[in-house]
């Protein structure tokens, strides 16, 4: 583990008990190789960080937003706590320097990987709650987190990425998107799907899911994502 005083600086914060961002940094496969390690796991730091995260952003945004009905800010909410977002920002913060995994986890695929990020991240606002308590744990959260609002609201990120990608398709290009699954994996009770989303026949980008939902979601978002990059759409909110 690299020195936690380096990612005290990082993000503002200086532990009173270190042993509590030890733990928010330690992922449970870090057991099964180090089993003398003298902290726990994260999962418990994770379910209170998760808690603390949930109030924060909803208090944020009802605060924020008087005129928006229950739904819109729920869909906002769930675009802020997602573990996509919340793996860019433990990205941000450099969180992957010093959250400790076994040597398989870290080997892992990239999804794999952004959502033990996305926990780690739950696990330190927990351990942030715990050590310093409700207000710095909300302007934590407000300082790392919420700064992404306007990147939410500007990209549509709180729509469904299918139904998005439906629209922005058909408004640049005059085309539905069409998905189709590439190959299935594993046993039947455990399956892994591999579907592509097409623009006629051209393969746009693809995805991975325990279901073939969830894979076509996946796709959707990594379609956006690409399309974004590579073609400069504006992605926007409608």
């Amino acid at each position: 583990m690299q020195s936690l005083d380096k990612f005290g600086k990082i993000v503002g914060i200086a532990f009173h008990n270190e042993s509590l961002l030890k733990e928010a940094m330690t992922h449970r496969s870090y057991l099964n190789e180090h089993p003398h390690w003298p902290w726990g796991q994260n999962e418990r730091l994770e379910y209170l960080g998760d808690a603390v995260l949930e109030l924060v952003v909803s208090r944020f945004l009802f605060e924020k937003f008087a005129e928006f009905p229950e739904g819109k800010l729920t869909s906002l909410r769930a675009a802020l706590v997602n573990y996509r977002m919340l793996s860019k920002v433990a990205s941000d913060i450099s969180l992957d320097r010093f959250v400790l995994m076994s040597k398989g986890e870290a080997k892992d695929s990239v999804k794999a990987k952004e959502i033990i990020m996305a926990n780690a991240m739950e696990a330190l606002i927990g351990a942030v709650y715990l050590d310093q308590g409700y207000d710095i744990a909300g302007k934590f959260i407000e300082k790392f987190v919420m700064v992404h609002l306007d990147e939410v609201l500007h990209l549509g990120l709180d729509k469904d990425p299918k139904s998005l990608l439906q629209e922005v398709a058909q408004e640049k290009e005059k085309i539905t998107p069409t998905y189709r699954v590439l190959k299935e994996e594993g046993p039947d009770h455990k399956r892994t799907f591999y579907v592509g989303v097409f623009f006629d026949e051209r393969l746009i980008e693809k995805g991975v899911g325990s279901s073939k939902q969830e894979a076509e979601t996946n796709a959707a978002e990594n379609a956006l994502q690409t399309l974004k990059e590579k073609l400069q759409w504006e992605i926007q909110q409608k």
